[in-house]
């Protein structure tokens, strides 16, 4: 665990940018000893990114017992091909994984297993199509003009600072209830948005008793305050639903949007969802559809503000797009440079980094450089993005800032299984089209309008609550250009 005192700073290399994040620990792993694995877990109970071992980020993969279970962490994009795709059948949801995700959002998309997962996923996916996804261009353009001011006007007014973390996630959450939700969730939306961190802050993280594998009926102290936040977006969702409802069963006329579209799925081949169902798909789309883009933002304008080349590139690039003339939705097509600084931005900072699956049988693999890895049934396999990242072996200047290497013909050179923002396999994420449009719409209007400086006395330390989020709420000097 990295102590604050211990914490690195920031440093440059041959002029490249290089942001403090935690050391790994350099001791060489093969069995925790009962003080190891204690210690661990409360490094992991407190910030993931704190307990990784020097191995993890050289090796292709690292197996050790932790407390008598087997654990396997891979960062081989062919091992990771056979994992996740090739014999993904032979690996399910971990359950430390699924009881921090259905402590949240139920059995929402993200959760869901088996014939639940595949009905939701057949039902969704013609709603973020190419062709669909590119409709909400112009409403997200215009959510953001409209709230940007609200959102960051103040600060800039006045020369003055502002924690960011907090206001970018409030306009991705009203960029997201425009599209999505036609405006419906904009009600009370301080309240949801001190509820949705509060649930990611004390329940979207492990508790010492899952990795001890204690009943679920055991009550995780950790995770008590953040229940009632849940229980509040619950209620805030079952509302919206039964008015939507009462709306559609007197004849109203509904608007085309997600909720719609959810109470309508049910024909002759798919089944309707149930009113669980609805409000826990809802709760993973509020959840998860905001707070990833809102992130990358943050860790963006900080990387940004670090290397200043970088940054007066993308603002000569942003402030020669004609927004008027050109579509929003074509905008990352004429923008390469941002979009290449918002890819090297998910790389160094992945906003959900952890997939996690447990192998149902025994699983052999030969790597091309004939190295047979054998995963035992029962194994915890964990993918890791944090660390297949910055992977030494995959990346040169693994740990540094350069957009270029998300541009031409280097971009082409990077592996398919060598870097996963959205996920891998089947459970890729069905929003990344939606994301990546909305983060390129932002990252224009924001980098055209506004300057971000960093301002703060310390570094904004990473911290995992499900989404890498900065620990200080990354504090900013905002000016307008």
């Amino acid at each position: 665990m990295v102590k604050l005192k211990d914490r690195p700073k920031p440093r440059f290399e041959d002029d490249r940018f290089i942001a403090a994040v935690p050391v790994p620990d350099q001791r060489e792993v093969d069995d925790y000893r009962w003080y190891d694995g204690f210690s661990t877990i409360a490094a992991i109970a407190n910030n993931p990114l704190e307990s990784f071992n020097a191995a993890q980020y050289r090796d292709p993969y690292t197996q050790y017992k932790m407390f008598g279970t087997d654990f396997c962490v891979i960062n081989c994009p062919e091992l990771i091909h056979h994992c996740f795709v090739a014999n993904r059948h032979n690996y399910k949801f971990s359950a430390i994984r699924q009881r921090i995700l259905r402590a949240v959002i139920g059995d929402g998309l993200i959760s869901a297993e088996g014939e639940k997962w595949q009905h939701a996923r057949r039902a969704m996916s013609p709603m973020f199509t190419p062709r669909n996804v590119k409709v909400f261009a112009e409403m997200m353009k215009q959510t953001t003009l409209r709230e940007m001011p609200a959102v960051l006007e103040a600060a800039a007014d006045n020369n003055g600072e502002l924690e960011i973390a907090n206001p970018m996630a409030a306009l991705t959450y009203l960029v997201l209830s425009d599209t999505l939700f036609s405006g419906d969730i904009d009600r009370g939306k301080n309240e949801i948005l001190r509820d949705v961190s509060t649930a990611l802050l004390y329940v979207g993280r492990p508790d010492p008793l899952d990795f001890m594998g204690a009943p679920d009926w055991v009550p995780r102290l950790t995770r008590l305050r953040g229940l009632k936040a849940v229980k509040n977006l619950r209620e805030m969702i079952a509302e919206l639903t039964r008015i939507r409802k009462t709306e559609r069963d007197r004849g109203d006329n509904l608007p085309d949007d997600f909720l719609t579209r959810l109470l309508q799925v049910g024909d002759d081949d798919t089944r309707s969802f149930s009113d669980l169902e609805v409000e826990e798909h809802l709760l993973a789309f509020i959840g998860a559809g905001h707070e990833t883009t809102a992130r990358a933002l943050s860790w963006l304008f900080y990387l940004l503000s670090n290397d200043t080349n970088a940054r007066d590139r993308l603002e000569a690039e942003v402030d020669a797009l004609d927004i008027d003339a050109v579509p929003p939705e074509q905008w990352g097509d004429q923008l390469p440079f941002a979009l290449a600084c918002f890819e090297e931005t998910m790389r160094l900072f992945p906003p959900a980094p952890f997939i996690a699956r447990t192998a149902i049988e025994k699983d052999q693999f030969t790597r091309t450089d004939g190295d047979t890895i054998t995963i035992p049934k029962g194994t915890n396999l964990i993918l890791n993005t944090w660390q297949l990242h910055r992977h030494k072996s995959l990346w040169e200047h693994a740990d540094a800032f350069i957009p270029e290497r998300f541009m031409g013909e280097a971009r082409e050179k990077i592996g398919r299984f060598q870097y996963l923002p959205f996920g891998v396999g089947e459970r890729v994420c069905i929003g990344q089209r939606f994301a990546m449009q909305e983060a390129m719409i932002l990252v224009a209007l924001l980098a055209r309008r506004y300057r971000f400086e960093y301002a703060g006395s310390d570094v904004p330390w990473p911290k995992l609550r499900i989404t890498i989020q900065p620990e200080n709420g990354m504090p900013m000097r905002i000016t307008r250009r």
